[in-house]
């Protein structure tokens, strides 16, 4: 039996539908400010990705603020911030979202606008080629020409995987953005953009019914088309170490990062969560394992930090995902040394355990996280439509903090012992800046 958590569930209120065309509904009422979330959360990502495609998930969402069926271009920003509202989207490795806080007078004008889109972006060769090149010019400005772009989230898949899905450019190569047609962009909404592969979501100032009957009349028309069948994206654990090393010539300092396989998070959550307790503890705060050993005592890093999935989204990824290390060391700094210290301080806590008050200090600050997160209603939104969408469970939101503060110290020494080497992989960054 699980012991009791000390820290309690929310109890958001969260109410789930789904339309006669397949789009999933979850509403959360909160009456206590005259605020709104919108969310609207597609089942695709980064990893959906033909190949010879890189990079068009993030394309495509930038296309999808280019005008609609009833929309000229810059109408959906006009109306947003002519409400009083802020709005924007993001793209992740297994889903594309787009969100709106707003008065929570303007719900209708936020379901209008995202089902106007729904029905069809305007993708036309203007805006496409104008889109390309905005993609590029982010590329150039967040990883090509800043020091450590890219890493590690660009530069440990490739390492670490061996399928297409896994292990590519999720920004894109600049050969395969500058090949795409609008032919092939229709397409990818056809397949990808269907009512049946997304979720709504609404958080806030509203009346269940009231919000019900809107959300009819604006997405109830919206053509019905079914989810695509979502590929596997498994592919086996390593069993042997796995090294790379590149020269940065923007990076001033070396720098290290390690990843690991871990449970599935979506079908073995149970034995996944100790994995992102485990992260907190070895690298949250000054008192944790790792920055008290290596930047404190050591003084073998700068920096380290420690968390799950390449995009840090811990609760918002699919299987395989990895946890993952990574370190910043100081001139003439040996990833060797930071790699040993490292494995020393897993084995140290799998055979010795945690310090007094150590999990319990852990917990809280992460429940503060979670809690956090959720406060602002976009936040609630957000989290309640990619776990609908993933899980079929919005209300684990509620639920999120209490399961964090059963983990275990028994389930956290399990998972650093999981943590060996042969089934490590690591990039290394290399130093050109000044060389």
């Amino acid at each position: 039996m699980a012991p009791r958590s000390r820290i309690p569930a929310t109890k958001y209120p969260v109410e789930r539908r789904t339309l006669d065309n397949g789009l999933r509904v979850v509403l959360a009422p909160d009456r206590s400010a005259p605020v709104i979330g919108v969310a609207v959360v597609y089942d695709v990502g980064i990893r959906s990705e033909p190949e010879g495609r890189t990079g068009f998930a993030h394309l495509f969402e930038h296309l999808m603020f280019q005008g609609s069926e009833n929309l000229e271009k810059l109408a959906h920003f006009r109306h947003v911030q002519g409400s009083g509202g802020t709005f924007n989207g993001s793209t992740h490795l297994d889903y594309t979202d787009y969100f709106e806080t707003l008065p929570s007078n303007a719900l209708e004008r936020a379901l209008f606008l995202e089902a106007d889109r729904m029905r069809g972006p305007r993708l036309t060769e203007e805006n496409l080629r104008n889109q390309v090149d905005v993609v590029k010019e982010e590329i150039r400005v967040n990883v090509l020409n800043r020091p450590y772009g890219g890493f590690p989230w660009l530069k440990l898949p490739p390492v670490m995987f061996d399928t297409f899905a896994n292990a590519h450019d999720g920004y894109g190569s600049f050969d395969d953005l500058e090949s795409a047609t609008v032919s092939d962009a229709a397409e990818f909404f056809d397949r990808y953009y269907a009512c049946g592969n997304a979720v709504l979501s609404v958080a806030g100032d509203v009346d269940l019914d009231e919000a019900m009957t809107l959300i009819e009349r604006h997405f109830g028309d919206v053509p019905a088309r079914p989810a695509p069948q979502r590929p596997s994206f498994a592919e086996p654990d390593l069993t042997a170490e796995r090294r790379e090393s590149y020269t940065d010539p923007l990076a001033p300092l070396p720098a290290v990062a390690a990843g690991w396989r871990i449970p599935d998070p979506v079908n073995d959550f149970a034995a996944y969560l100790p994995y992102v307790v485990l992260a907190e503890v070895l690298t949250d705060g000054d008192a944790s394992r790792l920055v008290e050993r290596l930047v404190l005592r050591d003084r073998t890093v700068t920096s380290v930090g420690g968390y799950i999935g390449f995009l840090g989204e811990a609760y918002e990824v699919r299987d395989p995902t990895a946890f993952l290390l990574q370190a910043h060391l100081p001139p003439g700094g040996d990833s060797d040394k930071v790699m040993r210290t490292i494995d020393e301080e897993l084995d140290r806590l799998a055979a010795d355990g945690l310090a007094d008050g150590e999990l319990a200090r852990t917990q809280a600050r992460m429940a503060t996280h979670l809690l956090r997160d959720t406060d602002a209603v976009l936040g609630r939104a957000l989290r309640m439509a990619v776990l609908e969408q993933q899980r079929g469970e919005p209300a684990l939101l509620n639920e999120l903090p209490r399961l964090v503060g059963e983990v275990t110290e028994a389930q956290v020494r399990e998972a650093a012992a999981a943590l060996r080497p042969q089934r490590r992989a690591s990039i290394e960054v290399v130093p050109g800046a000044g060389a």
